[in-house]
C-alpha cells in the first residue's frame, strides 16, 4: 500500500489490513526492525503483530527470581540508542530502554498488541503474504496482507519451556517449577529447594534466591563455564568521568567489547587449554584458591562449544563460597517422595525442586506457513545465511548470535532487509527469493549448525526442525558476527543467489 493510500487510511479511521512489510514480534528484534525500516525506508506501511499485551518478548515472558541479560548491553543494546547503565541489566531495566526506542520513534502506533498469528499463506498469483492472526481483544480471527513479511518472533517457545520426563516425578511431593513459568504464588523462605541446572538461568537464579532459602542445592548434570568480573565497564566509566559524550562512548565501547570478544573465542579455538585456566583462574578469585573445581566447574566441552555464562561480580560463586549454595555434580537416577535420588546414591530431599533445564525451540514461531497452498516443511529448505530461504518469497527471519550479543545480527539483517526492499523498488520487483546457483547444487546439504561447532541442548533436541545449511558461506548461518560485519554489507543484490520477478 502507498504512503498515500496509508494515510488515507488514517484520516478516515478506516481499519488498514495491507501493509508493506509486517512485522512478527515486538521483541528486541522486532522493534529494532521497526526503527531501521522507519529511518531507511520511510515511505513503507508497516505493523507489528505481538501476541502479548505488551513489548520486550524474553523480558516479558521471563519474571523468575534475578532475571537479567547475559549479554553486555552495550552491545545487547542497539547500535543506534547509547546504552547508559552496568553492563549486565535487570529486565527491567532493558524494558525501559526498549520503551524508549519506542516513544523516541512513534513505534507504539505501528504495533498491535494481543494478535497470536495461527497461519501464513504465500500466494504467487499476487505475490502477497496473508497473515491470520487471532485478537485477544474479540477473539476474532484478522486477516492481514503484505508484500514482505519480517520474522522477529525469536527462537524458543515462551509458553511451554522444557522439563526432562524423569522416573518418579508424579511420586514427588513437593513442587516442581520451571523459571519459564514462575508462579506468583510460591514462597521459598525457609524451604529446602534444589534448582536443577547449570547455564545461564541457573546463574541467575541461584544467587538471587539464596539469602532466601532455608537451604539451596545447584544440582548439575553437566558443569558450564563461567565468566565472573566486576559489573562494570572500565573504558566507559573513564570516557564519562573525562566528559566523553554517551553516543560517542557507546560507539567506542561496543568497539572494544566485540574486539574482546573476537579474541576470546579466536583463541578458544586455537588454545582452549590457555583460556581454560584463565576462567578456571577468574573462579578461584571469587571461591577461594583452595577450592576443588573438579568436578562442579569443570565441563568437558571446550570453551564456547556451548555458551559460557557470565556471572556479575562473581554473584554465584560469591553465594557457594559464602556456603549458602552447594553445587552437586551428578546425574538423577530418579524423584521419591521427598526429593532426588543421584546416581550416586545420594539422595537430596527438596520441598521445592527448580527446573532449570531450557527451552524448547521453535521454528518460525510453530506458525503453520503455506507456499501456494502446500504446506512448507522448513527442514526441507536450505537456508541463506539464516536468514532467507530456499522456495520462500519475500520472507526474512531474524536469528541473532549465540556468542555475540543477539541485537548485533538485529542491526546488521536490518540493513540488508531495506537494501533489498529497495532494489526490489529499484527493479520494480513484487517477488525475491533466494535459489541455489549452478555452482551450488551438488554441494551436501548438513544440518543447522556444526554440533562440534556449537552444541547446547535445545538445538539438538530441534536440529532436525531446521532448515539446511550448505558447506558454502552464503548457505549458513555462520555464527560469526565478525565476519557477517564485514561480509553482509556488501552482499551482492543482483547476484544468481536473489531472483527476481
Amino acid at each position: 500500500m502507498s504512503q498515500t493510500s496509508t494515510l488515507t487510511a488514517e484520516r478516515t479511521g478506516a481499519e488498514q489490513t495491507h501493509f508493506d512489510v509486517l512485522i512478527v514480534g515486538a521483541g528486541i528484534s522486532g522493534i529494532g526492525a521497526a526503527y531501521h525500516l522507519s529511518q531507511q525506508m520511510p515511505g513503507k506501511s508497516y505493523t507489528i503483530l505481538e501476541t502479548k499485551d505488551s513489548f520486550g518478548g524474553t523480558w516479558v515472558t521471563h519474571t523468575y527470581p534475578g532475571v537479567r541479560s547475559d549479554s553486555d548491553l552495550y552491545t545487547f543494546g542497539y547500535r543506534f540508542k547509547p546504552w547508559v547503565g552496568a553492563p549486565i541489566a535487570t529486565a527491567e531495566e532493558i524494558l525501559k530502554y526498549m520503551g524508549e526506542v519506542i516513544e523516541e520513534n512513534h513505534i507504539n502506533d505501528h504495533i498491535r498488541y494481543g494478535h497470536t498469528i495461527t497461519h501464513c499463506r504465500w500466494s504467487s498469483a499476487d505475490n502477497l503474504w496473508t497473515v491470520e492472526a487471532i485478537s485477544k481483544a474479540d477473539g476474532k480471527t484478522h486477516f492481514f496482507t503484505c508484500n514482505f513479511l519480517w520474522m522477529c518472533q525469536g527462537y524458543y517457545n515462551h509458553d511451554t519451556p522444557y522439563t526432562p520426563d524423569w522416573p518418579g516425578m508424579k511420586d514427588y511431593k513437593g513442587r516442581i517449577v520451571h523459571p519459564q513459568t514462575w508462579p506468583s504464588d510460591i514462597n521459598l523462605k525457609g524451604k529446602k529447594v534444589v534448582l536443577i541446572g547449570s547455564g545461564a538461568t541457573a546463574a541467575t537464579v541461584v544467587p538471587a534466591i539464596a539469602d532466601e532459602c532455608g537451604s539451596l542445592t545447584l544440582l548439575q548434570r553437566s558443569p558450564t563455564y563461567f565468566m565472573p568480573s566486576a559489573n562494570a565497564n572500565e573504558l566507559a566509566d573513564r570516557l564519562r568521568e573525562i566528559g566523553i559524550d554517551e553516543p560517542t562512548i557507546h560507539r567506542v565501547v561496543r568497539q572494544q567489547i566485540n574486539f574482546d570478544m573476537e579474541t576470546i573465542i579466536r583463541r578458544c579455538r586455537t588454545e582452549p587449554e590457555a583460556v581454560r585456566e584463565e576462567l578456571f583462574a577468574a573462579a578461584r578469585e571469587y571461591l577461594g584458591p583452595d577450592f576443588d573445581l573438579s568436578p562442579h566447574f569443570t565441563p568437558s566441552y571446550r570453551p564456547w562449544q556451548q555458551r559460557v555464562a557470565f556471572l556479575p561480580d562473581g554473584d554465584l560463586f560469591r553465594k557457594i563460597a559464602e556456603g549458602k549454595v552447594a553445587a552437586v555434580t551428578d546425574h538423577i537416577e530418579r524423584f521419591t517422595e521427598n526429593g532426588i535420588l543421584l546416581k550416586s546414591g545420594r539422595e537430596l530431599e527438596a520441598d521445592i525442586v527448580i527446573t532449570a533445564t531450557g527451552f524448547n525451540l521453535s521454528v518460525l514461531g510453530d506458525i503453520p506457513f503455506e507456499i501456494d497452498d502446500q504446506p512448507v516443511d522448513w527442514s526441507q529448505t536450505v537456508t541463506y545465511r539464516g536468514m532467507m530461504f530456499t522456495g520462500v518469497p519475500n520472507m526474512v527471519w531474524v536469528f541473532g548470535y549465540f556468542r555475540a550479543s543477539w541485537t548485533l545480527r538485529v542491526d546488521l539483517l536490518a540493513d540488508l532487509v531495506c537494501r533489498l526492499l529497495k532494489r526490489m523498488d529499484e527493479k520494480g520487483a513484487k517477488r525475491v527469493e533466494v535459489q541455489l546457483r549452478p555452482e551450488d547444487r551438488d554441494m551436501p546439504l548438513l544440518p543447522w549448525i556444526d554440533a562440534d561447532n556449537f552444541n547446547p541442548g535445545y538445538l539438538q533436541r530441534g536440529l532436525h526442525l531446521m532448515p539446511k545449511r550448505g558447506d558454502k558461506i552464503e548457505w549458513q548461518h555462520n555464527q560469526d558476527y565478525w565476519s557477517d560485519k564485514d561480509d553482509l554489507p556488501k552482499v551482492d543484490l543482483d547476484g544468481s543467489d536473489f531472483v527476481y520477478s
